[in-house]
This record gives structure tokens, sequence and C-alpha cells, in this order.
């Protein structure tokens, strides 16, 4: 796909003048290396969404986002669409009993996983216990749910084969929120559980040098959050896939794949 050029900013597709100035103000702050916009860009906080700068020894927490390494999983069956359609009510009835969306959760089940086991947890020990504790208690309680927005599991057939696909979309739930809003709060001199005050979608990026502690800080709590938001994609892709195995159906080919990330 053909690509423009304009004011430094490498463009696809339609550009959306609010996005372009958002990305110009991103691009006029920091070491930035390349500013894009991608096909699909509309304006969002601070950078745009479908945006990509790069930066030379610098992260941005505000870049990222709040919603950290939220992203699509996506596997497909040994199964045809027509296979299941006449049991597709009784099938996503099966998913809203087995896999939780929006707010809370519809069955009591905690996952236990060897992410709660990882070193870089001690990230916010740093920070503070009680941080430490809220953030890793969220965590434990969120790990498997979908959340709401723009975030599903769903069904789909594949065009020409009439192959049946699973796909989910959701990030880090509430521990990745928490984990952007911190780092934010830190970088402006707050403290990190403090009530960020509303701010403007078009202001500057806030930077962190990689070389600097706060800033290697987050990118190993975003890291984690990133790993966070694929465990928990795989165990509701698993929980579906269970229920359409009672069916025979078996995964034989997946796309796992993040965005908000650096």
């Amino acid at each position: 796909m053909a690509y423009q050029v304009i004011d430094g900013v490498s463009v696809w597709g339609d550009p959306d003048e609010s996005a372009l100035q958002q990305a110009r103000t991103c691009a006029a702050h920091g070491r930035v290396v390349k500013t894009l916009l991608m096909a699909d860009h509309h304006k969002g906080y601070s950078q745009p969404i479908g945006g990509v700068v790069a930066y030379d020894g610098q992260i941005s927490p505000s870049g990222v986002g709040y919603d950290i390494a939220c992203g699509n999983k996506a596997v497909r069956t040994t199964l045809l669409a027509s296979d299941i359609k006449p049991r597709l009510g009784r099938i996503m009835d099966g998913i809203a009993a087995n896999v939780s969306f929006g707010v809370g959760r519809v069955n009591g089940e905690r996952v236990d996983h060897e992410l709660f086991d990882d070193p870089d947890w001690d990230v916010y020990r740093t920070v503070g216990k009680q941080e430490h504790d809220k953030l890793k208690a969220l965590a434990r309680d969120q790990l498997g749910t979908v959340g709401s927005g723009n975030h599903f599991v769903d069904l789909f057939e594949e065009e020409g084969t009439g192959r049946l696909w699973v796909a989910n979309h959701f990030g880090s739930r509430g521990f990745g929120h928490r984990t952007a809003s911190g780092f934010l709060n830190l970088a402006a001199g707050r403290r990190f559980m403090d009530r960020a005050p509303g701010e403007s979608m078009d202001q500057p990026p806030v930077l962190l040098e990689l070389a600097d502690e706060l800033g290697d800080m987050y990118e190993r709590a975003m890291r984690l959050a990133g790993r966070y938001a694929y465990a928990g994609r795989d165990y509701v892709m698993d929980k579906v896939l269970g229920l359409l195995g009672l069916l025979g159906a078996e995964a034989d080919f997946a796309v796992h794949n993040h965005h908000n990330f650096a």
C-alpha cells in the first residue's frame, strides 16, 4: 500500500487531520527516529490510535496507553461453520456461562498461572508493598476475564472454505490500566496510586529514559502486563475450544498478536 509523507510523518490511508496533528506533536518531543500513521489511524489520547513513534533510548507510557498489550487471538478449527449453526444459540450460552464479560465474574474460578511467580513483580515491590499487593491481587482476580467496550469473544466463518474460527480481543484489564496510570503519576511527581487529574487528549507525550530507573521499571512492568494479556487470551480461547471440542473441534492454526505496546 502506498503512503505519503506529511510534515515528516509517514501516512498510510486517508489522513485524519486531528490524528495527524497529534503525530506532529509526538514527532516534536524526545529523540524521535520515525513517526508513522497506519491506514486505520484516528485521534487518541496524546498519541493517535494507529500511530507508531520510534524513539532512541526512550519509552512513552502515554503512547502505549492504558490497555497495555490489548490484542487479538484467532484460532482456526477443524469444524465447518455449518456444523455448529443448528447449535449456535446453545454454544453462545455456554460461552457466556463460562467466560466473564463486563464487570465481575460469572463463576468463582481463579486461574493459577506461573506468571504470578515472575520476577518482574519485584518492580511493584520497589514502588511499595501496598501497591504490589493490590495490583497482584487485582491481576489474580481478573486473569481470564474479557471486560467490556470493544472487547469480545466471537465465532467467524472463513470465506471460501466455510471453516469455523474462534477469536477474542482484550488486554491486560485493570492490572494494565493501573500500571499505566501509576507510572504516568510517577513521571509527573505524584504517588503511584494517586487519582490522575483529567488531562488534554492533545498533550505532549510522556517520555521516560530507558537508562534511568523509572524507565527501566516501566518497561519491565509493561512487558509483564503483556505476558498477562497473552495468558488471559490463551485461557479464554482454551475455554471456548473446550466447549467446541464436545462437537469434535480441534485447533489447526492460530494467530496471536498485540497492540498498545513498545
